[in-house]
């Protein structure tokens, strides 16, 4: 088994698996799009960095050289699917992997064939894991539910807690279990160092239990000290006013949008004890993940 790992990425669950792994002196190379600062704070972690595009087979099949476990995962990108295939099929032709950890999304988990109400990203997952499926690669797939480092619970949470002591967010009464990036990463990078008996399981990642807004809000509260109400804003206004207003590509925006309505409609309501059972430890709470964050939420 060769230990030189792959991580796809400098940010984000990227970032967070890089430092993971080489804080266990497992040797890791990350490719990135540009070598730009989040690139060099992987290389001043020790980790090698390669710049390519994982829609072009040339620079995977340099990147894939000589390893033998890889993490694949992308930001939100109308691109997934090109991406996870170029990678299979790379991977496939070089025949090298040992294990390799897609990053892929919950409500894969509740969508079939012909299902419509998911997003386009969505979409892009569920295909992307067929391919990868189909690819008879060792692949180990790993779906959270929303994250808590997403901006329905960061920049936009942050702004109206500021503002207003409140939580604005079109969820009604459904309920959800975010979980922590950091979580996220603590699953992949144990899976990346052993291998094991992982290939072909698929982990569903979540928050220790499901809330509605009203205690994550409490959450929220307990963690900084004061009163933080959820405040339920129809869906139309809540993106008219709020989300089309943060500046993504009409992509990212599709997709938050969605995520949103899939909320309202209870389809976050999923619990699972994944992330304990893969790493030992239990995911973070609403409360300790804002606690660790104060200064960014009260400005």
């Amino acid at each position: 088994m060769a230990d030189l790992v792959l991580v796809t990425g400098a940010g984000g669950v990227g970032r967070l698996v890089t430092e993971r792994l080489r804080a266990h002196d497992l040797p890791v190379r990350v490719m990135v799009r540009r070598d730009d600062e989040r690139a060099a704070g992987v290389r001043a972690l020790g980790a090698e960095v390669v710049t390519g595009d994982l829609t072009r087979p040339e620079t995977v099949a340099a990147a894939l050289d000589g390893v033998g476990r890889a993490y694949f995962g992308l930001s939100v990108s109308p691109d997934q699917l090109l991406a996870a295939t170029v990678l299979a099929t790379v991977a496939k032709e070089l025949g090298a992997l040992d294990v390799l950890v897609d990053m892929s999304q919950m409500t894969v988990s509740q969508m079939t064939v012909t299902s419509t109400a998911e997003s386009r990203q969505q979409r892009l997952h569920w295909l992307s894991e067929r391919v990868l499926d189909w690819s008879g690669l060792p692949v180990v797939h790993v779906r959270p539910t929303s994250f808590l480092d997403n901006p329905l619970f960061t920049t936009l949470a942050a702004r109206s807690i500021r503002e207003r002591g409140t939580l604005e967010l079109p969820f009604g009464t459904g309920r959800t279990s975010p979980v922590a990036a950091v979580d996220v990463a603590r699953v992949v990078a144990t899976i990346l160092r052993d291998p094991g008996e992982h290939a072909g399981k698929v982990y569903e990642l979540t928050g220790p239990r499901t809330l509605d807004l009203t205690g994550v809000a409490a959450g929220f509260s307990a963690a900084l000290g004061r009163e933080v109400s959820y405040v339920d804003v129809p869906l139309d206004v809540w993106r008219a006013e709020v989300l089309a207003k943060a500046g993504l590509p009409p992509h990212t925006e599709q997709h938050i949008a969605t995520m949103a309505r899939l909320h309202r409609e209870n389809r976050y309501d999923r619990s699972t004890d994944d992330v304990e059972r893969v790493t030992g430890e239990r995911p973070q709470t609403v409360e300790q993940f804002v606690a660790g964050r104060k200064e960014f939420y009260t400005g």
